[in-house]
């Protein structure tokens, strides 16, 4: 068996563990992505959150047999970007982090929105946040750091 073979965070990796693995296990055991916290493993907190080829997925749903040639990028990969400095400034700007557990995930469902629909009101951003959850912030704050790096950040999605 050769593996399976997928890119992560801009690099090409090759798994050699069982395709039924978990893409959660896999990104934080094997490849050290602590970014994906283990929150409810039924997909219902977003706190595993992951880009699969600019898809948002929670990873604990996800076999890593379905990721088999495909990009993975976790928040590791995302903060390396211009995008994500104007998402980190707004939601600084905005008090949006609390203790931080469901900020990569948020982070990630706001690229994920943010790439498709560059321009959200704050119901398609409630809508493109909804399947995270913050036990912290109340989630205004949240989706008004969305709102201001979507108007601040205006040509980088």
């Amino acid at each position: 068996m050769d593996g399976i073979r997928f890119t992560l965070n801009g690099t090409e990796v090759t798994y050699g563990g069982n395709a039924t693995d978990r893409l959660l296990d896999v990104l934080r055991d094997s490849y050290h992505c602590t970014s994906v916290k283990c929150g409810c493993k039924e997909g219902e907190c977003g706190a595993c959150a992951a880009l699969i080829d600019g898809v948002l997925y929670n990873s604990c749903c996800v076999a890593l047999g379905a990721v088999s040639g495909a990009s993975v990028v976790t928040m590791e990969g995302f903060r390396e970007t211009e995008r994500f400095t104007a998402l980190e400034k707004a939601f600084g700007e905005f008090s949006a982090v609390q203790c931080g557990f469901c900020i990569p995930g948020m982070t990630l469902a706001a690229e994920a929105l943010l790439s498709k629909n560059p321009h959200p009101t704050e119901e398609e951003i409630r809508e493109g946040l909804s399947g995270n959850l913050c036990r912290c912030t109340g989630y205004n704050a949240i989706v008004n750091a969305v709102a201001n790096a979507a108007r601040e950040g205006d040509g980088l999605w």
